[in-house]
């Protein structure tokens, strides 16, 4: 425990360090703010473009914005803040790696399981207190704007906050396998492209992790909670594996 501990320490300093806990920080705030400020300008934005658009044959009606339409620009937003995200420590151990800090590490006792412990616990805890932290803020304003009360909103943004830890996950995952940031977000992201041709099917969708992308629709009263039972169980099931596995192929990899 005292190699995990000090591990751990190491890699808290190196977040703070870089800026990334700031950058991060700024970014998932931002998108906190933008979610119901887009939400309240849409009117106005609306009334300016409608002299403009009636002169094209399109009619703009009065437009009603409530608590619902800040939600929707949260769930359009948090996919690209999931992004930024993962491209950010995409090089989380393959720039250790290049550079050679941790070979001096191992050689010197560290066991390489807690490498990929420590890595994927920091990047669970940044994720933790950023996705929050922007639904906090949209939270907040949303309530303050309209106070409307939305059915499944708790269950759904954790449906969100569990596919960013199943992608972290598979990113510690392809980085065990890649020797570059670059070939990590590729593996990442063509796995993850390829969930979503499947997700074409009905009957695969289900137990696919990318189905907690429609927990959004529970909003709207598309669909039960029910519905992604299968899919929370599976993602669980993948994260563990994932981990276990990257801990494994780490453990026998020549660095």
């Amino acid at each position: 425990m005292r190699q995990l501990t000090a591990f751990l320490k190491k890699e808290w300093m190196e977040v703070w360090r870089t800026g990334k806990f700031f950058i991060l920080s700024i970014i998932f705030t931002l998108f906190g703010i933008m979610n119901p400020a887009i939400a309240k300008l849409t009117p106005f934005l609306m009334e300016q473009f409608s002299e403009s658009l009636e002169e094209t044959g399109i009619i703009i009606t009065e437009v009603t914005v409530n608590a619902m339409t800040s939600w929707t620009q949260f769930y359009k937003n948090i996919p690209m803040a999931m992004i930024i995200f993962l491209l950010m420590f995409s090089g989380i151990l393959t720039a250790e790696l290049q550079k050679g800090t941790l070979i001096n590490m191992i050689t010197k006792g560290l066991a390489r399981k807690f490498v990929i412990i420590a890595k994927t616990t920091i990047m669970i805890l940044l994720w933790t207190i950023n996705y929050w932290l922007c639904f906090g803020i949209t939270y907040l304003y949303n309530a303050y704007f309209w106070d409307d009360e939305i059915k499944y909103l708790y269950f759904s943004v954790f449906c969100i906050y569990l596919l960013g830890i199943w992608l972290i996950s598979l990113l510690m995952f392809m980085s065990t396998i890649f020797s570059s940031a670059s070939f990590v977000n590729v593996g990442t992201g063509g796995l993850f492209f390829i969930m979503y041709l499947f997700s074409i099917l009905p009957d695969i969708k289900q137990y696919l992790p990318i189905k907690l992308l429609d927990a959004s629709g529970l909003l709207s009263q598309v669909g039960t909670v029910g519905d992604f039972e299968l899919s929370i169980g599976v993602t669980i099931g993948l994260c563990v594996i994932q981990v276990i596995g990257a801990m494994v192929i780490f453990d026998r990899r020549k660095i």
